[in-house]
């Protein structure tokens, strides 16, 4: 469990100390049960149903559960894939990475490097300048606008 005094902040200045399991179920509280499923049960909306995919306004996406923030509006692009992509993460220590051959595929899932979150996945198949495509669930984010303060929760 986290102490007040325990912290590790990522090189953009935000503490993320992995959070205990009860943290992260008092946190879960607030979700609904499609964020539920898909952030803490690895779960996937359907593709073109998610509220963030043609967001267009300026702004951090932060993890819906814990409030990490881990996308922002200038590396978003349109995938056609039919949910929100991007070509970088915030910052590449609030995500951690882990390989996941489920249904017959080999991929990389992406995950909130604090809370554990299931975001969505990366492929090798994006634009320039890193060739990535971050694949995310909607459900997953809070979108922020840019100025607006993101509340870290815990």
């Amino acid at each position: 469990m986290r102490t007040g005094t325990q912290k590790e902040l990522s090189s953009t200045g935000f503490d993320i100390v992995p959070l205990s399991a009860s943290e992260v179920e008092r946190l879960a509280q607030d979700l609904n049960d499609e964020e539920y499923r898909i952030l803490l049960d690895h779960g996937t909306e359907p593709p073109f149903c998610g509220t963030l995919l043609d967001n267009k306004l300026e702004g951090t996406y932060a993890c819906r559960l814990c409030g990490l923030p881990l996308f922002n509006s200038k590396y978003k692009f349109d995938s056609g894939t039919g949910w929100p992509s991007f070509y970088a993460p915030f910052d590449k220590e609030h995500l951690t990475y882990v390989e996941d051959n489920s249904y017959g595929m080999h991929r990389t899932e992406i995950r909130c490097a604090r809370c554990g979150g299931h975001q969505g996945h990366v492929f090798p198949d994006g634009p320039p300048p890193t060739g990535q495509r971050y694949c995310l669930n909607s459900a997953s984010l809070q979108f922020f606008e840019e100025g607006d303060e993101i509340p870290q929760k815990s």
